[in-house]
């Protein structure tokens, strides 16, 4: 499979002078960000929070709060189809790097993080809903995900990943609104309360012909769980300081993208079902476009459509019809 596809990567330093590529997938949260007049303030005051963030729970030798510090990066993935011409812009993702300053060493982090895909675009906004057009009652096509999961696991499986990534990706995501979560006994040093959901839904699916299993934590300064989506052993494959940057960072971005659960000012309980009408929130400075967003996911399915599945849909086809 992973001689289907061929793969290159971009990446580009996010802090306060990032500005979107004009090829970028600017429905990413950290894209969002960085467009109009509030956009060197809006990137300054996600950095502060993911800082802050930060420090609060490596807070061991870390009197002031203020050791650490998070470097990002967008990793931004070209795929090309075998003797099929030009590369398209298939997947981003973030890259976290830890500076100690009480050290003055730099720290890999882990990538993932936040994760958009063009292909996901296209199999959302346009297929599912192309299928469920006249149909009385919604369904999935029997195939759906398949061939992005293959494209997801052909990239990690690639030389190109290898060369410069030395773990799997973690993808930290927000928990779903149309589900009833359960705190466990469970409890992690860093990641913190365990909760399990009372039923699966589409995205764990669609998460799960990338070949990724999902768990769902409430961190300590955190308000609600959080969707961790990983290979392998989540709990012992990383340290300590790598979750940290995973949960300071996206928890961050929930924040300010999802402020009536990750900013509510009652925190999860034992039963919880979280609410995008909750009014008992507190909104941050920054400026985010959730209509615009909304809106540029369905753009750029078709985007996705008119310039990857559509040209190449005989090799894709083939690939996606292939076992693992």
């Amino acid at each position: 499979m992973s001689n289907d596809f061929t793969f290159s990567i971009k990446s580009i330093c996010l802090d306060e002078n990032y500005r979107p590529a004009d090829n970028t997938r600017i429905t990413t949260n950290f894209a969002n960000l960085a467009r109009g007049r509030y956009r060197q303030a809006n990137l300054r005051n996600a950095l502060t929070m993911i800082d802050n963030s930060f420090n609060t729970l490596a807070h061991w030798d870390n009197p002031k709060g203020d050791r650490y510090s998070v470097e990002l990066e967008i990793i931004s993935v070209h795929v090309g189809i075998e003797n099929g011409g030009q590369a398209f812009p298939s997947i981003e993702v973030l890259k976290s790097n830890i500076v100690d300053h009480k050290t003055n060493k730099r720290i890999e982090g882990i990538v993932g993080n936040n994760f958009s895909s063009y292909v996901r675009d296209y199999d959302f906004s346009v297929l599912l809903q192309e299928h469920n057009k006249n149909q009385s009652q919604f369904s999935v096509p029997d195939d759906f995900g398949v061939l992005h999961g293959k494209l997801f696991q052909s990239f990690l499986n690639s030389t190109t990943y290898k060369e410069n990534f030395h773990k799997k990706p973690v993808i930290c995501i927000s928990v779903s609104d149309n589900k009833i979560y359960h705190q466990t006994e469970n409890q992690h040093p860093i990641l913190g309360v365990e909760y399990q959901p009372n039923e699966t839904s589409l995205t764990e699916q669609y998460f799960k012909e990338m070949g990724l299993q999902v768990r769902y934590f409430m961190p300590s300064n955190s308000v609600a769980p959080l969707a961790f989506y990983f290979f392998g052993d989540l709990l012992n494959d990383y340290t300590s300081l790598e979750l940290i940057s995973t949960i300071s960072t996206m928890g961050t971005f929930q924040k300010i993208y999802r402020p009536e659960i990750y900013n509510a000012n009652v925190a999860a309980g034992k039963s919880y079902q979280p609410d995008l009408k909750n009014q008992d929130h507190s909104v941050t400075k920054i400026i985010y476009d959730r209509e615009e967003r909304d809106q540029l996911a369905s753009k750029q399915g078709k985007f996705a459509e008119e310039y990857f599945i559509k040209p190449y849909k005989t090799a894709l086809k083939q690939v996606a019809s292939r076992s693992s």
